[in-house]
């Protein structure tokens, strides 16, 4: 019997297979761009919005973070605390001028009034700033379901032609209809209304 002859080994060129996977390479900041992008976009319409603001937005705001914070309960707290301390004479030297606590009870309910109405500015504001997001994040899904209608479409119209038996799956059928958005409210709103305790 012949003997074949020994395979020569390529010079440069290794015939055994590599024990470590080939290592992925990372974008810049271990990100990718489409997302970096989507941050800076994001971060500047913050910017957008926060110079957008109005004189009385941009104070009922850096109250409102002021009245949110530590430092807001210290100070209370020594404001308060000495206020007590003198008018209960437990200073020595300082006559007390609100021995009731009705100057004391005054201030607060004025501040609470005040206060107050600064967060509800806030909130109405950042309530805006929220319906904004939600109408994007609802733009954005009715795009990505669209999409997503088109390339089922496009994928069963090639199974077919390749004679896929999956292909005919009905379930296929009803994932190529498009979503109606006002549809499924009004969906969600009567079962709402047919739910117990519904209104």
């Amino acid at each position: 019997m012949r003997r074949l002859p020994p395979l020569k080994r390529s010079s440069g060129v290794s015939t055994r297979r590599s024990s470590t996977s080939t290592p992925t390479v990372e974008p810049p900041g271990g990100l990718a761009t489409a997302l970096e992008r989507n941050i800076e976009a994001l971060a500047e319409q913050r910017r957008r919005d926060e110079a957008s603001a109005s004189a009385q937005d941009r104070v009922a705001q850096t109250i409102t973070r002021f009245a949110g914070s530590m430092p807001f309960v210290y100070l209370h707290v020594a404001l308060v605390g000495g206020w007590v301390l003198v008018n209960t004479g437990l200073v020595p030297g300082v006559r007390p001028f609100d021995p009731t606590f009705v100057i004391l009870a005054t201030i607060a309910s004025v501040e609470a009034i005040f206060i107050s109405t600064f967060i509800m500015i806030s909130q109405n504001r950042a309530a805006a700033a929220a319906e904004r997001r939600a109408d994007l994040h609802l733009q954005t899904s009715l795009l990505a379901e669209h999409e997503v209608t088109q390339l089922i479409r496009l994928t069963t119209e090639i199974a077919h032609r390749l004679g896929i038996e999956e292909a005919r799956n009905p379930e296929l059928q009803e994932l190529q209809r498009n979503v109606a958005p006002e549809a499924v409210l009004e969906r969600i709103e009567d079962s709402v209304g047919e739910a117990p305790g519904g209104r």
